[in-house]
């Protein structure tokens, strides 16, 4: 496996593969890499002549106040990984390298109004941002994101679309603990208590999925909901939202394609987690 981490670099070995005419399969991710990240990097190995995975910590995605300088970061545990599933270039760059002196910045539409982005202002501007200049550098023929962040994987497929981009998003399953708990970079935040807890997010989507089978109203549902996360004192909600599966905005059709999304705390670590609910 080779690190790179310089742009001139990594850019300058995506054109000669390019000419070579190899697939390049590319995973972009924030490192503290998990079963999850695994598994995309293992969908890009099944497909691609060559895997180039990047670790970036975007200070462009974060808010004031929230987990930059904490968010967890272990270089050579990311790197044996890596290495154990044959991926051929792991792109490492300086944040300065990206981020420095930018002019231009891509900011989304529409997309970003609801959950998350109602919360994180300037939070998918910068995924944008970075995500463009990261597909520019690696010029992947595909590229993949997982379910589990399901608004940033439909910003990233608009953005890829609107602004004529040539690269396919590949949307990979999310991985899930015993218990149902989405694996995530942040649920090492949580304490062994907090862990217990923190079934409550599955288990709440579990709850909705069940009353809308059950031919309840939104409201009902949502107020549930609340109540279900209201009986655990270390838990707070952040939002609890049954969107359209393509704008992502609020609905109360459940006669369409709808997901189910969540963010809750779980003592100050927020987890996220969602499910597509296909109307047939």
């Amino acid at each position: 496996m080779n690190i790179i981490t310089d742009i001139k670099e990594m850019q300058e070995t995506a054109i000669k593969l390019k000419k070579q005419d190899k697939s390049i399969g590319f995973v972009p991710t924030m490192g503290y890499l998990h079963i999850g990240h695994k598994e995309l990097i293992l969908n890009a190995r099944k497909t691609n002549d060559i895997v180039i995975v990047s670790i970036f910590v975007n200070p462009l995605q974060f808010g004031i106040n929230e987990d930059l300088d904490k968010y967890p970061r272990n270089i050579c545990a990311d790197t044996q990984l890596c290495e154990s599933i044959n991926v051929d270039f792991l792109f490492i760059p300086d944040t300065s390298s990206l981020t420095q002196n930018l002019l231009m910045q891509i900011q989304p539409s529409r997309l970003d109004q609801y959950l998350c982005g109602a919360s994180r202002p300037g939070h998918f501007t910068g995924v944008c941002t970075i995500v463009a200049k990261l597909f520019n550098i690696t010029l992947p023929d595909t590229a993949y994101f997982g379910k589990k962040d399901i608004q940033q994987l439909k910003i990233i497929e608009q953005m890829v679309m609107d602004l004529n981009i040539p690269v396919r998003i590949i949307p990979v399953e999310t991985v899930r603990e015993h218990d149902g708990l989405a694996y995530s970079s942040r649920n090492s935040y949580l304490t062994q208590k907090e862990r217990g807890i923190a079934t409550i997010v599955p288990d709440v989507i579990n709850l909705i999925t069940q009353q809308i089978k059950s031919h309840l109203g939104r409201e009902e549902i949502l107020n549930n909901a609340l109540t279900f996360i209201d009986n655990e004192k270390l838990a707070l909600v952040n939002y609890i939202e049954i969107v359209d599966e393509k704008t992502l905005a609020p609905t109360d059709d459940f006669k369409q394609n709808i997901v189910i999304a969540v963010a809750i705390y779980i003592g100050n670590t927020k987890l996220i987690d969602n499910r597509l609910i296909k109307y047939t």
